[in-house]
């Protein structure tokens, strides 16, 4: 229980990695961790908050506000709660815009909001991944103090294979 009574926020974005989501937060929950997920709508394309509400037993937080009923998600105290903020997988998207200080969503406006190290598993095809670009934005993520966990070669979702694939959920859980 390497992670026991440690708050992570999990970090969810629209990429077909999205699925491995599900057992990195399982294995966080392992490890002891409380671990609660911010998702990207685009996320919700690829795995559902209902997925991962019942694997974390917290609701998934996708928006800023509630159903019209005056409830709403306060990424400041999301950021001073957490112990961690883990991104897996993040798109080139968010990676830019994390980059940019870019904050159009709840994921990226929590991220600019915390107070704890942040740790990036980008997940993209290989020619976005080794973008100038895209290359850039982890450089500067990087002098920022985050963490990134560097993707792996292999099959790719395009079916190339490359660099750019998320890496395992237990090689994430390691770092």
């Amino acid at each position: 229980m390497r992670l026991k009574e440690k708050h992570i926020i999990l970090g969810i974005t629209g990429s077909i990695a999205a699925y491995k989501a599900a057992v990195l937060l399982r294995y966080l929950i392992k490890e002891g961790a409380e671990v609660q997920v911010v998702i990207t709508p685009s996320g919700k394309e690829f795995i559902t908050p209902v997925t991962l509400s019942a694997l974390s037993n917290k609701p998934v937080i996708s928006n800023f506000f509630g159903a019209n009923d005056g409830t709403w998600n306060s990424h400041v105290d999301l950021g001073l709660w957490a112990d961690l903020m883990l991104v897996a997988p993040a798109t080139a998207s968010t990676i830019g815009k994390f980059a940019n200080g870019i904050c159009d969503n709840m994921l990226c406006t929590t991220y600019m909001s915390v107070k704890c190290p942040v740790m990036i598993a980008p997940a993209m095809d290989l020619d976005m991944f080794i973008h100038p670009a895209n290359q850039r934005n982890l450089s500067l993520l990087k002098e920022f103090g985050n963490i990134i966990i560097e993707p792996a070669t292999g099959e790719l979702a395009s079916g190339l294979t490359g660099k750019g694939r998320m890496q395992e959920p237990e090689a994430i859980v390691e770092e």
